[in-house]
């Protein structure tokens, strides 16, 4: 096993030896091609600022990157970071600016805590409307606004399990108005998917806003910032500190990055106990915005469909959907492997999967993520367990915990998942798939129409490759419109068994449409009967489950379920020749 070393303080004309590190990871890239067979690059302790993308590919294959001290007491926390140090502060009138040139970024972390953007609850003015262009308010507050282009309306509960984000192009007088002009396509494409009728009324486009955000005027909450870009190539950073910080001690780092980490095709590559971090996604933030529709995926137009609820309702779905990309990327590689790392401050996905087999996400934490934890397409073999997801989806709301779409044989596995604002596991339409053991609480705090465990479509041909979701524990799904353990949308070939539920609004529903088809609901524990259970369908079948209302009596019941469901504990930090 050949070794190499890579210090915040190395040097890259060094050999990479232990005692004369290399600086950068691209240099020790290059050595690690340059001396094939099998590589260990061992990260020391601090941020390692990535000025570009690592990009790993074939030539990769079999290299690992390790923290030094993995699989030890002596463990060094290393950091791969695509941030910047903002630094230069002045303080006028009790806000802190900085002058950041072209810098462009959507979020902001001071201290290693994530700032929020300033933003005000709605559209000021006695009665603000919805017009063909944008709005109309008889409140002059807005044409106060000093950087109207950067500021951004979100539209939570268009659909209840809807949050879009729309820019602004323009802020004017109307008569004795404000006018609000949108920024297009963004408002467009809105108008076409936001179509609904619910009780024979009909409602099109995303209504008034129920939150604007980034303006400086808006700086009235400790914690918060903004992002002036009205000057372009002259952009200026404002924060309105938080009681004791400090400017000359507070450490304030922008993501600058989208993409930290990009593996294509590489066979066998390990990353080992790295902390992955600050990084940004700037889509949301163009003309187009951010129309969401359901979990992951967003419109960019190109078309849409209608799904008639029933009589007099009815609402618009996107023909074709476009999925929130990650920060740390894996495409068609084979048997790589990610293991006791950090997924943190992320201005998108964590880590996302497309393609390729045989790869292991083992023993990871994913907080503070602006959507999902792992996004899987399209892979088969893909192993998820022992992991540990808490506080993602801070800034697009319908991000699953974890999502699997499209895969063949994926397994998703003693994890636990928390703190969420929509679903904590969804499967898409798949074969093979397996949901065992996890435990899931405290989701769908925010937006509605989901559950701890959500699958729909098409699971397999027959219930030896269809789908099992067995034994795990769900609680304390949280909005009003849910369903805890949730089969939708024409879920077919699912065997549903020996899971809990409880402190659901809906412990699950039978009766779905499109229908279920070849779903079986056996030896399942809630507190409350699914809807539907008194005369399932005839796609389902409902037999052996038992509801037991009472809490202490249900936890004694499904003690031997609850012991083996979440994250095992176990020694994750596993060498690899260190």
């Amino acid at each position: 096993m050949f070794h190499l070393h890579v210090a915040p303080d190395g040097d890259d004309s060094w050999p990479g030896s232990l005692e004369r590190p290399f600086a950068t990871l691209e240099w020790a890239r290059s050595a690690a091609r340059e001396a094939g067979g099998d590589v260990v690059v061992l990260l020391r302790g601090g941020t390692h600022e990535l000025a570009r993308p690592l990009e790993l590919t074939e030539a990769d294959s079999g290299v690992v990157y390790q923290a030094y001290g993995y699989g030890t007491p002596a463990r060094e926390e290393a950091v791969l970071s695509g941030g910047r140090t903002i630094t230069g502060w002045r303080e006028r009138d009790g806000v802190w600016t900085a002058e950041v040139g072209d810098l462009e970024t959507r979020q902001l972390h001071v201290d290693g805590r994530r700032a929020a953007r300033a933003g005000i609850p709605g559209l000021p003015g006695s009665s603000p409307a919805a017009t063909a262009t944008g709005y109309v308010t008889d409140s002059a507050e807005p044409l106060g606004w000093r950087s109207p282009r950067d500021v951004e309306f979100v539209h939570r509960g268009v659909y209840p399990w809807t949050e879009a984000r729309l820019g602004v192009a323009d802020v004017s007088r109307d008569g004795g108005l404000t006018a609000i002009t949108m920024a297009r396509p963004a408002f467009d494409w809105a108008a076409e998917l936001y179509d609904s009728t619910w009780d024979g009324v009909t409602s099109t486009g995303p209504g008034l806003p129920t939150r604007i955000e980034n303006d400086p005027s808006f700086l009235r909450e400790p914690g918060t910032f903004v992002l002036d870009r009205s000057r372009p190539g002259d952009h200026v950073l404002r924060y309105l500190p938080r009681p004791g910080e400090d400017p000359a001690r507070t450490r304030v780092v922008a993501p600058v990055l989208e993409t930290l980490l990009r593996v294509a095709g590489a066979r066998g590559t390990a990353f080992l106990g790295l902390v992955f971090a600050d990084a940004t996604w700037l889509r949301p933030s163009c003309p187009e915005g951010f129309v969401h529709y359901h979990g992951s995926g967003y419109y960019e137009g190109g078309g849409v469909g209608v799904a008639v609820l029933g009589e007099g309702a009815s609402v618009t779905y996107p023909a074709a959907s476009v999925t929130i990309p990650a920060c740390v990327v894996f495409e068609d590689t084979v048997d790589a492997v990610v293991e006791g790392c950090r997924f943190t401050r992320l201005g998108a996905s964590g880590l996302g999967v497309s393609g390729g087999e045989g790869l292991t996400v083992r023993g990871c934490d994913f907080d503070t993520l602006s959507a999902g934890a792992v996004v899987v397409s399209g892979s088969r073999g893909t192993v998820i367990e022992d992991n540990l997801v808490r506080g993602i989806g801070l800034e697009y709301r319908g991000s699953p915990g974890i999502s699997i779409m499209g895969t063949s044989g994926c397994v998703v596995a003693h994890n636990e998942i928390g703190d969420v604002p929509h679903c904590g596991i969804t499967a898409g339409p798949g074969e093979g798939t397996r949901i065992l053991n996890n435990r899931t609480a405290d989701t769908m705090q925010v937006l509605a129409d989901g559950g701890g465990v959500y699958l729909s479509g098409p699971q397999g041909d027959s219930h030896g490759n269809g789908a099992l979701v067995r034994g795990n524990v769900i609680e304390d799904t949280r909005t009003p419109y849910n369903f805890g353990l949730y089969t939708d949308y024409g879920a077919s070939w699912v065997t549903v068994e020996g899971n809990v539920v409880a402190r659901a609004d809906n412990t699950a529903v039978l009766h779905v449409g499109p229908p279920l088809e070849n779903v079986v609901y056996r030896g399942n524990f809630w507190d409350a009967d699914p809807l539907g259970h008194d005369d399932p369908p005839s796609g389902v079948t409902y037999e052996g489950n038992v509801t037991i209302k009472d809490e202490h009596e249900l936890n004694a019941a499904t003690a031997a379920i609850r012991a083996r469901a979440g994250r095992r504990h176990r020694d994750r930090d596993r060498s690899a020749g260190a």
